[in-house]
């Protein structure tokens, strides 16, 4: 009974991170060398999915560092997190060679897109991104000596937040995380103030772009408006280390 409760847990991890490791798990169970099955498994269903994800709908984006538009990190890929309709591809390439072409050697670095496979699918811990419609980008960073070309504050571009004035309430049921703990250990880098305007202005004049998170605190830093740009609520994520893009 714990064997089964232990595998059937490690399946519904697997399959929340990562929409094809929980099937992987599965097979592997049928074999005694289940680990080397359990990886042979997973990369054979990912790399199947680069090929049949586009016939249902969902595009990849570029995993390949030197693009204009990539995955910020090769985890994403892994895991299988870098799907999106093939509209939204359209948007995100539309908007990065303008970004390239406005700021030459800009690197437009995508976070959490989708999994490759059926709407409504959770991709924790979003409470969105389940359609394909669904991105998260980086911000542009700099440094004393100036922008950072496809550098992030933290490794995964989550979770280094810029402190701002909120009226959110401190509350222990919520997504809000502070993470204060983690802060220190970040590069001091900051948002490159002329690419986040850019950035912001593009979006939001991009007629097929149908709403914009980020915290209201950098709207007005980068002096943006727009009915686009929303706050998210107090109870979902912090927008303020990341742009999400909905379609």
């Amino acid at each position: 009974m714990i064997r089964i409760f232990l595998h059937a847990s490690i399946i519904i991890i697997l399959t929340v991170v990562s929409q094809l490791g929980g099937l992987a798990w599965f097979i592997a169970l049928f074999f005694r060398r289940r680990i080397l099955i359990f990886f042979t498994a997973y990369i054979a269903l990912s790399l199947s999915a680069l090929w049949i994800a586009p016939m249902l709908g969902r595009e990849p984006l570029a995993c390949i560092t030197g693009n204009a538009l990539q995955m910020q990190s090769k985890i994403f890929c892994a895991l299988n997190r870098q799907y999106v309709t093939r509209d939204l591809k359209g948007v995100l390439i539309d908007y990065a060679a303008k970004m390239e072409s406005a700021f030459p050697n800009t690197t437009t670095l995508v976070l959490d897109a989708n999994f490759p496979f059926v709407s409504g699918f959770p991709m924790l811990p979003h409470l969105s991104h389940s359609d394909g419609r669904t991105v998260d980008l980086a911000y542009y960073y700099q440094d004393d000596s100036g922008y950072l070309t496809g550098v992030t504050r933290s490794p995964i571009g989550y979770f280094a937040f810029e402190d701002g004035p909120t009226d959110c309430p401190h509350n222990t049921i919520t997504l809000r995380w502070d993470m204060a703990w983690l802060q220190g250990f970040w590069p001091d880098y900051r948002p490159e103030p002329s690419r986040m305007k850019t950035a912001l202005h593009l979006l939001i004049t991009d007629e097929r772009v149908g709403k914009i998170f980020i915290e209201p605190h950098l709207r007005e830093r980068f002096e943006v408006q727009s009915s686009k740009i929303r706050f998210q609520g107090c109870r979902a994520a912090r927008h303020d280390d990341h742009i999400h893009v909905q379609m």
